[in-house]
């Protein structure tokens, strides 16, 4: 789980995107605390921190984002975390989804592929004190196969296909969120696996960095 140590001077603007988010239709209680909770602050650069909580998305380095707190909730809330799940997160980034699932998940596996993003990564987890989460350098479209099957896997970059690696890492009755799509835009996609089968559902166009790998873009 994370603490909720929070700089005072933050938590009025991390209200008001909790409130904002509730305006554009996210329900699930247990998300909005974890967004009322996380110190979002802490995984921006300094040059943008005072950005923090506007719902936009923010530049981290290594031609990588953090994506709008809007796209992070609706995410994750097609997971449907109960807190009793293991989850595979494909794409650390800034690692603010990473504590967000921390939250709601009773284990967390994230992949990353750039070192420099995950190097910068770890000491922030720890200091919002998260202790629920593993963190891998490596291809995230070949998952992590050591802990499979999971619960739940979410993927925060667009692939043209699901990484075959990431369906057979899914466990039967878990979910898969993923963008489907060309480089430019992407279909966020929700699959369920259902007798060893995903069945798919579309749920808002997107627009992510490309999922660079062996089963996803060619780098």
């Amino acid at each position: 789980m994370v603490a909720g140590t929070v700089e005072p001077e933050f938590r009025g603007p991390r209200r008001r995107l909790v409130e904002a988010l509730q305006d554009k239709g996210i329900k699930d209680l247990a998300l909005l605390r974890a967004i009322d909770t996380v110190p979002r602050h802490l995984f921006v650069p300094s040059t943008v921190r005072h950005r923090a909580y506007e719902d936009s998305a923010l530049p981290i380095g290594s031609g990588q984002t953090i994506s709008q707190p809007y796209v992070h909730a609706r995410s994750v809330e097609q997971l449907m975390l109960t807190g009793q799940e293991k989850v595979l997160e494909i794409g650390t980034g800034s690692a603010y989804q990473t504590a967000l699932l921390s939250h709601l998940a009773a284990q967390v596996f994230s992949v990353e592929r750039y070192r420099e993003l995950l190097d910068k990564a770890r000491p922030i987890l720890q200091q919002a004190n998260v202790r629920n989460v593993s963190l891998s350098l490596g291809d995230g479209t070949l998952g992590w196969r050591e802990y499979a099957p999971y619960d739940g896997i979410v993927v925060s970059a667009g692939a043209p296909h699901v990484p075959q690696a990431l369906e057979d890492q899914l466990a039967e009755g878990g979910r898969l969120l993923i963008p489907i799509g060309d480089k430019e835009e992407q279909m966020l996609t929700l699959f369920t696996k259902r007798a060893g089968r995903l069945e798919r559902r579309d749920i808002t166009p997107v627009r992510f960095v490309p999922l660079i790998g062996a089963q996803g873009w060619p780098g």
